[in-house]
Parts: structure tokens; C-alpha cells; sequence
């Protein structure tokens, strides 16, 4: 009698989509890589929490979903500041330019 091998469940195509463009996200791709990765990892989890366990890669999805969350706020942070500091700037001199 053979031992019965059981397949592992498939891992998420979206997950690892995710994964990969979360990581495109910080070495070329910075907008489009971490928006698609947040997608896709949002698509994921869905598509393995719906399958009842025959879907894997949830790991995968919630690294694709921080790796693009994080660089998606930095990105937010980076035009905060130089609005911050061109609009200061601006203001000063306008400033500046007033008072003298």
C-alpha cells in the first residue's frame, strides 16, 4: 500500500503579486508598485479567507499589504514636507519682502 501524499493547497496568485509589487514598490517603482500591491493584497485575503482553506499565501498578501501601506506613507510624508517647507519658504519671503 502507498503512502497517500496530499497536494499542498495552491498559494494565491494575487498574493504573490502582491509580495512582488509591494517590493517593486522600494527598489524602482514607488507609486504604481505600492498601489498595486495593496490591491492585490486586499484581493488576496479576501480570495484565501473565501476559500476555507484551499487557497494559501496569506503571509505573502499581508507582506505585500505592509510593504506597500508603509511606502504609500512615506510617499504621503515626503510631498507633506516639501509643501511644508516650499510653503514656509514662500511664506518667509513673502515676508521678507513686505517688511523690508
Amino acid at each position: 500500500m502507498s503512502p497517500s501524499t496530499a497536494e499542498p493547497a495552491p498559494t494565491s496568485t494575487a498574493a504573490i503579486l502582491s509580495l512582488v509589487f509591494g517590493i517593486l514598490a522600494w527598489v524602482g517603482l514607488p507609486l504604481l508598485g505600492s498601489v498595486i500591491a495593496v490591491i492585490a493584497g486586499s484581493m488576496a485575503r479576501a480570495e484565501i479567507r473565501n476559500s476555507g482553506g484551499a487557497i494559501q499565501g496569506d503571509g505573502l498578501a499581508v507582506a505585500g499589504l505592509i510593504l506597500g501601506w508603509i511606502q504609500l506613507a512615506l510617499m504621503l510624508l515626503v510631498v507633506l514636507l516639501v509643501i511644508f517647507v516650499f510653503g514656509g519658504l514662500a511664506a518667509f519671503l513673502a515676508f521678507a519682502g513686505a517688511a523690508g
